[in-house]
């Protein structure tokens, strides 16, 4: 007998799961632990096993769908078995029904499957936007790595998707060629919406990509796409090219640069693999220039006039605009609920930092072994947290959540934007991991192969702006945190040792706290440890 197999609730906060990958396909046989399918939920991507076996009749959610829990995902019988009556009661058996009044329906149903197969020719993939991060709704296609008619083999890198978080890879799942893009460079679109097209070489799906909608929105990025053509053609600026025709800039780099008529192949990129990155267009200096005065007949009026003229300087109004991406809208949103949300407050010290400095000398003239100040901070704000949890929590309408794990957030500056890489249980970490870790999430935050799962999670938020040379600054708090700590720089100047004018170094640092959560007083008592832990260093190591 047919059983139907359901959307699986894989985590305690998931309302729906999209299916990342299918396999097994219709007809294959299943037995009970095989894996049917990677299910994408709002906290990561988990292989879903069978709990039955038999042969795989029907697939409801093709790959790249979303659906909510409970929804219809497979059917899984004996081959050949009649599964009409479980399509047409939505996944829910309908045996209690008479056959007469299922048998229509059941007619519908088929009929109604065969012509939506038949629209899709042999072979052919849909790819739709994926959904890449648990809080992302729409997606900006930031570059296409493969244009229409390269070859695609499994595992290959179709494009680089900008998300509400971060701009990652994704991967293709099928094999073929591209015959279809759906979301062009720079243009955005709702999760699900068609992306491409994958399929056997020379396929023709003009009328598939016409009539293909996912979240409603094939139809807008069909028109988009054409207006952008048009566009492109009369006003690109010459691109710097690889050996296969990719662009190697990012698309804000190549908007500058179709504005300023800079010839992308006259300039030297410095991102990742030579990449030409939005600074490298602004710092360049192009052979020519032809720049188009605004004219007005203002002037010319009174020249005529026999008064002399005021003195009016030459010179041209220049405003340039900036699409936002989707990583600096969400910043925007977050940080203005945060700030109108939760009542802020700041409390500042300043911490003599002698010893500290002293220590990471030390420290780093052991082998393999090298420590920032930021890492000394992150380390003692672990300690501090474990002794005043309060700090360490979450408001929410009804209860406080105190946290009583340390996951500490680094804020790191990228290209477009701000990121926070968690690090998870920081107390139970060494300096030296500690410093590790940082490393090794800045590093992969600024090249975009950071993982949502990795920015989520955080108790606690630093931000330093020391090695910028800012001396004192404060936060917005980064939701649902209640507390985050700004890092100045460490500063070398006078300071009143045992009633004596001596020279030191000192370095300020301000902590924002909900005041939902956080009284003022605890916000001090937390800073206290925290200055206790950073003068002495060697109590961090005990």
């Amino acid at each position: 007998m047919a059983v139907v197999v359901t959307m699986p609730r894989l985590s305690d906060t998931m309302t729906e799961g999209v299916v990342a990958t299918w396999l097994k396909k219709v007809g294959d046989v299943v037995k009970e632990g095989d894996i049917l399918a990677e299910i994408e939920t709002d906290k990561a991507t988990m292989e879903f096993e069978s709990f039955n076996s038999g042969t795989l009749l029907h697939i409801g959610i093709q790959e790249g769908e979303s659906a909510p829990v409970d929804a219809l995902l497979a059917i899984i019988g004996n081959p050949g078995e009649d599964i009409s009556a479980l399509l047409s009661g939505g996944g829910q058996p309908a045996a209690a029904a008479p056959k007469e009044e299922t048998a229509p329906a059941s007619e519908d149903v088929k009929t109604e499957t065969k012509s939506q197969a038949a629209e899709i020719p042999a072979g052919v993939k849909i790819v739709t936007m994926p959904r890449l991060s648990d809080t992302m709704t729409d997606g900006t296609v930031a570059t296409w790595l493969k244009k229409i008619g390269d070859s695609i083999s499994e595992g290959d890198i179709l494009a680089e998707i900008e998300t509400d978080k971060a701009t990652m890879e994704f991967e293709s799942f099928n094999a073929g060629t591209l015959l279809y893009i759906g979301v062009q460079e720079g243009q955005s679109a709702p999760v699900d919406s068609i992306l491409a097209i994958i399929g056997p070489a020379g396929t023709d799906v003009s009328a598939l990509a016409a009539n293909y909608k996912a979240g409603g929105a094939a139809e807008t990025v069909a028109e988009t796409k054409t207006e952008v053509k048009e566009t492109t053609a009369e006003t690109a600026a010459p691109q710097a090219t690889t050996a296969n025709g990719r662009v190697l800039a990012s698309p804000l780099a190549k908007k500058i640069a179709q504005e300023k008529g800079v010839d992308l192949a006259q300039v030297k990129g410095t991102g990742e693999n030579g990449r030409i990155v939005k600074k490298d267009v602004e710092s360049f200096t192009p052979q020519a220039t032809s720049i188009q005065p605004q004219t007005a007949s203002a002037p010319a009026a009174t020249a005529a006039a026999p008064q002399v003229k005021p003195f009016v300087p030459a010179g041209e109004t220049y405003v340039e605009e900036v699409k936002n991406s989707q990583m600096r809208k969400t910043i925007a949103r977050r940080l203005a609920e945060s700030k109108f949300t939760a009542p802020h407050y700041y409390l500042t010290i300043e911490v003599a930092m002698d010893n500290a400095m002293a220590s990471r000398e030390m420290i780093n003239g052991l082998p393999d072994t090298k420590v920032s100040f930021n890492d000394m901070v992150i380390k003692a704000c672990a300690m501090a947290l474990k002794k005043h949890p309060q700090v360490n929590s979450q408001w929410k309408d009804d209860v406080t959540v105190i946290n009583h794990h340390v996951n500490i957030g680094v804020a790191v500056a990228v290209e477009d934007g701000l990121v926070v890489p968690v690090l998870r249980f920081a107390d139970q970490m060494t300096l030296s991991q500690i410093g590790a870790n940082v490393k090794d999430v800045a590093g992969r935050a600024r090249n975009k192969k950071l993982q949502p799962a990795e920015m989520e999670g955080s108790t606690f938020t630093v931000s330093n702006l020391g090695m910028f040379g800012i001396t004192e600054f404060t936060s917005i708090i980064n939701q649902p945190n209640s507390a985050i700590l700004s890092v100045g720089a460490i500063v070398e100047k006078p300071v009143v040792r045992n009633g004596q004018i001596v020279v030191g170094n000192t370095m300020k640092v301000t902590l924002a706290c909900d005041h939902r959560t956080v009284d003022g007083a605890t916000g001090a008592q937390f800073l206290q440890t925290l200055r206790q832990y950073l003068e002495n260093p060697v109590t961090m190591l005990a």
